[in-house]
């Protein structure tokens, strides 16, 4: 198997699914024992400084479906593009919806989904 570049990881993480990017999180953990997700822990004062410096962007992370989850299911296609299997996976699990957009499209994402009925918080 050949050897990837940085960029050429980075190319292909751009390109794949929310699901897809947690598959693979996973698949490190359980094949090679790394923990990714460690390191942005480990990263997160620094990012939180930044913030505080008059960051405008804001991540939301749908925490729960809640009881309605057709309805968060067509708005999460609707705001993500993704397919129905991609958004009803995101609506099982829960996970960024959209991440670093305007502070303005983050709150309007949040209302839709919490009007559905859903679980949301901004990052």
């Amino acid at each position: 198997m050949a050897k990837l570049t940085k960029d050429e990881f980075i190319s292909a993480l751009k390109e794949m699914t929310i699901l897809e990017v947690k598959e693979l999180v996973d698949g490190m953990k359980e094949e090679l024992g790394i923990d990714p997700t460690a390191v942005a822990v480990a990263a997160a004062p620094a990012a939180g400084a930044q913030e505080d410096a008059g960051s405008s962007t804001k991540t939301v992370v749908l925490k729960s479906a809640g009881g309605n989850k057709i309805a968060v299911i067509k708005i999460l296609k609707e705001v993500t593009g993704l397919g129905l299997v991609e958004a009803k996976a995101l609506a099982d699990n829960g996970g960024n919806v959209k991440e670093n957009i305007a502070a303005e499209e983050a709150d309007q994402i949040k209302a839709q989904l919490e009007e559905a009925g859903a679980e949301v918080e901004l990052a």
